[in-house]
């Protein structure tokens, strides 16, 4: 088999890259060890996670309107159909992956690929019944999106099911009644908040002593705050030094300033991070690079140093976004169709899922004080918006990183309901290289929560109407 473009990896970096490869006019092939395309964001990650935070939002909400006079029993849970429905979405949108392959003559072939050289790719497993599952492919070009896989430190490693990834935390098996989080990253959280939510009596333990720490302390703390209340407790500063199967428990040996206990779960989830899957797919029968962490090496045009072979997503290191893969698909592709592009965003939006959402892109606070970077910083606080107090939720904030002299939005903060659809502006606002001014004169609906972006620009110029801060003139 032969074919112009070959795709490893059927993410939606992969798809992405894939799907705009045909629409450009070239023969297109999608080569991925899963039957159904996705990856891991549609099939194990982004979107069953999201589903299941959708469910535990709607429970924390019910109790929450205690405090309007209207009382809900206690939920029921079905896993069973929890699970289905789970399941459901992801059949529902994989299948459209598949419809939309189709309808652009993208052949989708489904097996392991390993490199035999820089132009060959060796196809092992697979189903036999539906696709290819043996031989070789050659190609002209190839774009590796082969993407990441949670990392699963030996320690933990001691082959029972009671210890699982993130993976595993989505199979929802059962509601157990202790469960330990270790890592308080974002992936941690966000199924930390699920299982809470659900029921289970959760334990955050974190070896480092920030919470969160790719994003800035007054963001997070509102988060911290309410997972204090959901959470049994966050304990940073904590280490697990070892695991061990104790009848149906997990004994977890707990170490934070030099005293060591002991404590039992039910079921211990793991989130430390995630690495790179560049290894064991033959990349060292070709000329690509591969660094230390295992992430392999490119340019601004997404090429690697094999003048075949380029690699978007995961693969090739942080921030690990879809949408981030999606872009750098798009890049790849019209370098490969002949344009001059390159990977030049002055922003890549993060959200994290949890309750209140967090949600950040361009320059953070943090970042700008590591790399001496002079900012101005201006906070509006959602206490001072009728729409956040109308939903009893004043918890959040809305912040600008603003440049001196110029008043260039730089980045922007965001905590609160619904902070990940409000993100999508603030990215917009930074890559046109708009001013504080350009915000404050964009005219937004009120009562929303997206007028607390201009008037965080107000807060800037100490002219915002429902907060006082001292007046500064306006460039």
């Amino acid at each position: 088999m032969h074919t112009q473009v070959l795709v490893l990896g059927g993410g939606p970096g992969g798809y992405a890259a894939a799907f705009f490869a045909a629409d450009m006019g070239l023969e297109v092939t999608i080569v991925d060890r899963m039957p159904q395309l996705g990856g891991t964001c549609l099939l194990r990650g982004c979107i069953p996670s999201k589903a299941l935070l959708h469910v535990a939002k709607v429970i924390n909400e019910s109790v929450e309107m205690g405090d309007w006079g209207v009382s809900f029993g206690k939920p029921k849970i079905d896993l069973a159909a929890m699970r289905a429905r789970k399941q459901q979405i992801i059949n529902t949108l994989s299948g459209g992956l598949g419809t939309l392959a189709k309808k652009r003559n993208v052949r989708i072939v489904n097996g392991n690929g390993y490199f035999e050289d820089s132009n060959r790719l060796r196809i092992e497993g697979g189903d036999p019944e539906t696709h290819p599952s043996e031989g070789c492919i050659s190609f002209e070009t190839c774009i590796l999106a082969t993407g990441s896989e949670p990392a699963m430190p030996a320690m933990f490693d001691i082959g029972s099911d009671r210890i699982m990834d993130s993976t595993g935390a989505l199979e929802l098996k059962d509601i157990p009644e202790n469960l330990l989080v270790v890592g308080a990253g974002y992936i941690g959280l966000e199924m930390g908040t699920v299982y809470a939510s659900l029921g289970s009596k959760v334990k955050v333990v974190e070896m480092m002593d920030t919470f969160l720490p790719t994003t800035d302390a007054d963001l997070a703390r509102p988060l911290k705050k309410r997972l204090n209340k959901l959470f049994e407790s966050i304990e940073m500063g904590t280490k697990v030094a070892g695991v061990a199967i104790k009848g149906d428990k997990v004994a977890a040996t707990l170490e934070k300033g030099g005293e060591s206990r002991t404590e039992e779960f039910d079921r211990v989830l793991v989130c430390i991070g995630r690495r790179p899957n560049s290894a064991n797919i033959g990349l060292e029968n070709t000329d690509v690079v591969i660094n230390k962490q295992g992430f392999v090496q490119t340019d601004n045009q997404q090429r690697t140093d094999d003048k075949s072979i380029f690699a978007i997503g995961d693969v090739i290191g942080n921030p690990m976004l879809a949408h981030k893969a999606s872009y750098e698909g798009k890049i790849a592709v019209e370098v490969i169709t002949g344009k001059d592009s390159t990977f030049d965003a002055m922003a890549i939006p993060c959200v994290v899922f949890t309750d209140p959402e967090l949600a950040w892109a361009g320059l953070t606070e943090r970042d700008a004080k590591e790399k001496g970077i002079d900012v101005e910083i201006t906070v509006y606080p959602w206490g001072a918006s009728g729409r956040a107090q109308a939903m009893g939720r004043p918890d959040g904030l809305t912040k600008m990183i603003i440049e001196p002299g110029t008043d260039r939005v730089l980045g922007v903060g965001i905590v609160g309901c619904g902070a990940g659809e409000l993100i999508g502006e603030a990215t917009l606002a930074i890559e046109m290289g708009a001013v504080v001014h350009d915000m404050t004169e964009c005219i937004h609906p009120h009562p929303t929560m997206s007028e607390t972006l201009p008037h965080a620009g107000d807060a800037h110029y100490g002219v915002a109407t429902e907060i006082y801060r001292p007046r500064r003139p306006r460039k």
